[in-house]
């Protein structure tokens, strides 16, 4: 992309030198300005951002658009073929509970989902909470919680006007849709019915967008909302939920390996919290009941084992392992129902559902043939029964609900994903490649091609990457994806450490002192698959978002000749400025991620080595696009308007450096299932401008790939 091809000249910000000091280290930073000092108040109201900064982010708004307007009819197109993949009056598969079926839907032209119930098996339909109404004075509008009580006369439900994940609750009668009282605001999304029916507990955010205590707020009642539990420590996050049998609300505290676990008894909400086991370090578990027992799924260094515990007793002395950990398997979930224990596991990355009897311990596996595919447990409303549901799909396999008998093992399908445009399977092809290291690590990609594509190096490869948190990126289906594969494209998924397709292990190599290996896994995924000729060097878009944007920014700066472009959202790339800041929300609750510099000066030099902002220098970069959301709690706006001030100033390739914000959205983009489109078709219709294809596919037939 050659400089004199841009129809604008690029925003320069200004340099305002800053310097920093820890641990005798000096760090200049000229564009610490960018942070607002008010950026508080800009969460609640965007309006409050000081004018320099605006001025600057709605220039580089202009520049992106006028360097994009080549490309307006390609996003339209692009837009309304991933529009037309959707069902628009898709409905969920309901729900039992109780006298009732629960289910979400939606209307034609509608941008969000309706809350609704009928009688159980059939009958009238009941709208319950209209998301489309609740938006329409909205720029901006997300529902995050819907719950009905027990005895289904109440529903809660979980609102974001800004985007900056400050929710408010609000309570109606299900009958009439009447508002009961006042609403609950500085709510984090998070809520669970007592079993009365009348107590609504609740996290509450402070003004650092931290969740930090548990309320129990009685409904009707003109008594101030009951504290549960204050979390003084700002390192951990706070959390509600329910065992599967509604016997026990779980209070739960934790960052991103430390878990500590208490039971409020449903029937009896006033009584205090009851301890599972108190927090230690690097020991993560979760709690499920069963009869007079409790089932613990621990994780503990690499290991992740199931026990159990008299309820009565839950102390860790008292556990007994009735299903105990095996190398290169993880168990990721656990499920009790009344007769069969449930457990969603993964090895050697592919997902897999294990079924034990309770009665007389007889397990069996339920079973897939695809090489590649993802798949997800629905717990539902019940415990007393033998159907299972799950969603099963591949990258060429719509998605599909089955639900399970449990004791039969019958299979049905309740539901396969609609494709109102058109969707021939047998026109792709999924591939799951393993990539060999020297240290006999095995590194799995997942591909999607249509079958006429050529692999013979001529192909682009758009390469999408998370590695953080443990986080998995399931090989699914995703519709979006085929704009680019019809084009010509190759999309692959790079299964890198830091996540855990591998197992914990596969986690724990890919974080603190060792995550530069999950930028290196994904650069080798990319040159491995330029060496089979599923394309070539300088053909592969890079995308990640979020700590997948750190991804992309060191890989920017590591192997700049390896990609001709990348995409990051929300990217998380000035890591050391934000973890030296602890009063940003997410900053000491990430320290056990990537390392407290503040306190420790191997970390401080640890993440210096790597942050991708502070490693930023001349040399030429890649065509890059970055996306940010103005509202953003978890990446702030400020650490994508850094990143592109800086690589402009360093760039010696004269590539396309582009910064869009939305200055009315946060972390998730735009709000609404078709505005979010729009936001994809800039991002794709940036891959194919760098590309330098546009509607025409260039497909011929397909060579083989070297699978191992």
């Amino acid at each position: 992309m050659n400089e004199q091809r841009l129809p604008a000249r690029a925003p320069l910000a200004a340099r305002r030198s800053s310097t920093s000091t820890h641990h005798g280290i000096a760090r200049e930073d000229d564009y610490a300005w960018l942070r607002a000092d008010n950026w508080q108040a800009v969460m609640r109201d965007p309006r409050q951002l000081p004018a320099d900064i605006r001025a600057h982010l709605e220039a580089e708004n202009a520049y992106t658009g006028a360097v994009m307007a080549d490309t307006e009819a390609l996003q339209a197109k692009l837009f309304e073929e991933m529009k037309g993949r959707i069902k628009e009056d898709d409905s969920s598969v309901p729900a039992p509970d109780g006298a009732f079926d629960y289910y979400t839907r939606y209307v034609t032209g509608g941008q969000h989902p309706l809350f609704c119930r009928r009688p159980r098996g059939g009958g009238t339909e009941q709208i319950l909470v209209d998301g489309n109404a609740l938006a329409a004075p909205h720029a901006y509008f997300r529902i995050a919680n819907v719950a009905h009580s027990p005895d289904h006369t109440l529903v809660a439900y979980a609102v974001d006007t800004k985007g900056s994940e400050f929710y408010t609750v609000t309570i109606i009668k299900a009958a009439t849709g009447r508002l009961v009282e006042a609403e609950i605001t500085d709510n984090n999304g998070g809520f669970q019915w007592a079993a009365d029916s009348k107590t609504l507990l609740y996290v509450w955010l402070d003004e650092e967008h931290r969740p930090r205590k548990l309320f129990a707020h009685a409904v009707g009642a003109a008594s101030e909302d009951r504290l549960i539990h204050e979390q003084a420590d700002p390192g951990y996050f706070l959390e509600i939920g329910a065992t599967q049998d509604n016997e026990y609300l779980l209070l739960g505290v934790h960052d991103h390996e430390t878990a500590e676990v208490s039971l409020i008894d449903a029937k009896e909400p006033d009584a205090a919290p009851r301890l599972v086991a108190p927090r230690e370090a690097e020991h993560d578990y979760s709690v499920e009941h069963h009869g007079e027992r409790l089932i613990i799924l621990t994780f503990r260094g690499a290991e992740a084992t199931a026990s159990s515990s008299a309820a009565g007793d839950p102390s860790p002395e008292n556990w007994r392992e009735i299903e105990p950990h095996r190398p290169g398997r993880l168990i990721l979930d656990v499920v009790a129902y009344k007769d069969f224990l449930v457990r969603l596991e993964r090895e050697d990355g592919l997902p897999r559902i294990v079924i034990r009897r309770f009665a007389d311990g007889e397990e069996h596996q339920i079973a897939f043939d695809e090489e590649a595919y993802a798949l997800g447990l629905s717990h539902g409303y019940e415990y007393d029964t033998r159907n299972l549901r799950f969603t099963y799909s591949s990258m060429t396999t719509p998605a599909q609900v089955f639900d399970y008998d449990m004791e039969t093992r019958e299979r049905t399908l309740r539901k396969t994903q609609e494709v109102p445009s058109g969707h021939d399977p047998s026109l792709y092809v999924t591939r799951r490649v393993m990539r060999r290291r020297k240290t006999a690590r095995r590194c799995p990609s997942s591909l999607l091609y249509r079958k006429e594509t050529k692999l013979d190096g001529t192909a682009p490869l758009l390469l999408y990457g998370y590695g953080a948190y443990g986080m998995t990126m399931p090989a699914g289906f995703n519709t979006n994806a085929l704009s680019l594969v019809d084009r010509g494209f190759v999309y692959a998924i790079a299964h890198i450490r830091g996540g855990k397709e591998k197992g914990y292990r596969w986690y724990k190599d890919g974080k603190r002192e060792k995550k530069t290996n999950t930028f290196t896994d994904f650069i080798a995924a990319g040159e491995y698959l330029a060496a089979q000729n599923v394309t070539s060097r300088g053909r592969i878009i890079a995308h990640g978002g979020s700590a997948g944007g750190m991804l992309m920014g060191a890989i920017a700066n590591m192997a700049p000749d390896l990609f001709l472009g990348i995409i990051a959202e929300v990217p998380f790339v000035d890591v050391l400025t934000t973890m030296l800041d602890a009063t940003l929300p997410l900053t000491p609750p990430e320290w056990p991620e990537w390392g407290n510099p503040l306190e420790n000066e191997r970390d401080y030099r640890t993440i210096a080595a790597y942050s991708p902002y502070d490693n930023v220098r001349v040399q030429s970069y890649p065509n890059i696009i970055a996306l940010a959301g103005l509202t953003d709690p978890r990446v702030t706006y400020w650490e994508p308007a850094k990143w592109v001030a800086k690589l402009r100033e360093a760039d010696a390739g004269g590539n396309l450096i582009l910064l869009k914000t939305n200055m009315e959205a946060g972390h998730a983009g735009a709000s609404g299932r078709f505005e979010r489109l729009k936001e994809v078709a800039v991002s794709y219709a940036f891959a194919l401008k760098v590309a330098d294809l546009d509607a025409s596919s260039g497909l011929a037939s397909a060579d083989g790939l070297n699978m191992c």
